[in-house]
């Protein structure tokens, strides 16, 4: 006897699991069950992972990092009840086409910073704030702006575990002697975001 495909079973295309997806999104978050929705987005990166809680944008990560992973973690850290929910990450997506293709210099979205805590969410805050599109700072020079001038591994640790990249540009922190340095995204992924943003 041969075997029924489910596919026979209920057939069922992509348009109507998106919407299915989004009407679970949707009752989930009625319901006060969606405490992480996440997105994968096109860029000229690769994939991105973007996740956001209802406090702002968590996480973003590389496909090197291994989504499944990143979503695991989060549900470990935050809370299980993580969804693929594309709409509540409609004004992250918008904001990175909109610096991909040169038209941002800064992002304007409401940050989760709970995966960063004490010295490395100091050092994260002032490179978001301090560290300007175009611009470069020394591991150095953060340090010195954390008030910490003899902390510098300690800010490559923060940059290297920087859990919102492009957002909070560790990609412009660099090596006392002017090469790039670590990023989390790779080495090609960090000197292509110096070249989009005219960096030295």
């Amino acid at each position: 006897m041969k075997p029924v495909e489910p596919t026979e079973l209920c057939p069922v295309g992509h348009a109507e699991v998106d919407r299915l997806r989004a009407r679970l999104a949707a009752l989930a978050a009625q319901e006060g069950l969606l405490d992480v929705a996440y997105r994968v987005v096109d860029s000229p990166l690769g994939p991105l992972l973007a996740a956001a809680t209802e406090a702002g944008l968590v996480r973003v990560a590389f496909a090197r990092e291994g989504h499944d992973a990143v979503l695991q973690s989060l549900a470990d850290q935050i809370s299980p009840r993580v969804l693929e929910a594309p709409a509540r990450l409609d004004a992250v997506v918008r904001q990175l086409d909109a610096y991909f293709s040169g038209r941002l210099r800064r992002f304007d979205l409401a940050l989760d910073w709970r995966l960063s805590k004490g010295f490395r969410r100091a050092v994260l805050e002032h490179l978001a704030a301090d560290v300007g599109y175009g611009a470069t700072a020394t591991y150095a020079d953060l340090a010195r702006l954390s008030g910490s001038p003899g902390a510098v591994r300690a800010v490559g640790t923060a940059c290297a575990t920087n859990p919102i990249p492009l957002v909070v540009p560790c990609h412009r922190v660099v090596r006392s002697d002017g090469t790039a340095g670590g990023y989390r995204g790779g080495p090609e992924a960090k000197r292509l975001l110096l070249d989009l943003e005219g960096a030295a």
